[in-house]
């Protein structure tokens, strides 16, 4: 049995799709691409696709990932040219690799993001993030299906930053741009409870009373492992990269001549 890992993203209006929805989509994918895929055993049989934290509902991606295992060995690369081609613009896989390590979702531990203020001046932005980032603690609330919960939202942030609407990686706004916008870059370890870009948006209005008159856009920039010494976000699938070219270096190694 071969595993692939894949990352793909979510955007411009796809941003609105639910996980539910892509993984309808993306199983039509499979069916129209051809694609072997193992299946479960019991009563109700599913195709082996494991998704690995998958964005809220309404933020875009650049950096989602799930992995596959097929019952017959694919090339990854013409694999995910398939399957891109089966999905709908917006919903792209953009990489694959065979997986050759344990543990992709352990090495999902923090995600960058980006919000875009519209309507929001830079400086207001730089002076929230400035008291946010002093504050010991900054409770926020959140309605979940057992009630309101009350948690911390700042000992989860590695970093925030604020700056102006220079250039970004977002999808062009629906709305005119000739308004201020300011853009936060955010860093946030996945920890439990979760905190999303809500969340720390609700911080920024509770510290500073910083208060976008439309609602955000947010993207995730990257996610995967958290370099504590650099402060930065790795590729979660380089290890796999690593494995497969060492792989093919041995193998050239010990072929005869």
């Amino acid at each position: 049995m071969q595993r692939i890992r894949l990352r793909y993203t979510k955007r411009g209006r796809l941003r609105f799709t639910s996980h539910r929805d892509f993984q309808r989509a993306f199983e039509r994918a499979l069916r129209r691409a051809e694609v072997p895929m193992a299946y479960s055993a019991g009563f109700t049989p599913h195709p082996k696709v494991s998704y690995a934290n998958a964005a809220p509902t309404g933020t875009g991606s650049e950096a989602e990932y799930l992995e596959i295992a097929l019952t017959e060995a694919r090339d990854p690369e013409k694999l995910r040219i398939l399957l891109d081609e089966s999905l709908p613009a917006g919903l792209d896989v953009v990489d694959a690799v065979e997986a050759r390590t344990s543990g992709l979702a352990d090495r999902l531990t923090a995600s960058v993001w980006e919000l875009r203020l519209d309507g929001v001046a830079p400086e207001d932005a730089e002076r929230a993030v400035a008291a946010f980032k002093v504050a010991g603690t900054v409770e926020v609330q959140r309605t979940t299906k057992n009630g309101v919960r009350t948690f911390d939202a700042r000992s989860a942030v590695a970093d925030l930053e604020a700056r102006a609407d220079l250039e970004t990686h977002s999808e062009p706004a629906d709305r005119p741009t000739d308004q201020p916008c300011a853009i936060l870059r955010l860093v946030v370890r996945h920890v439990t409870p979760a905190v999303r870009p809500d969340d720390v948006l609700s911080g920024l209005r509770a510290v500073a009373d910083l208060a976008p008159p439309v609602p955000a856009a947010v993207t995730r920039l990257a996610q995967g492992l958290f370099d504590e010494e650099t402060g930065t976000v790795t590729d979660p699938l380089a290890p796999d990269r690593e494995a497969a070219e060492a792989h093919t270096a041995a193998a050239a190694a010990t072929a005869p001549a």
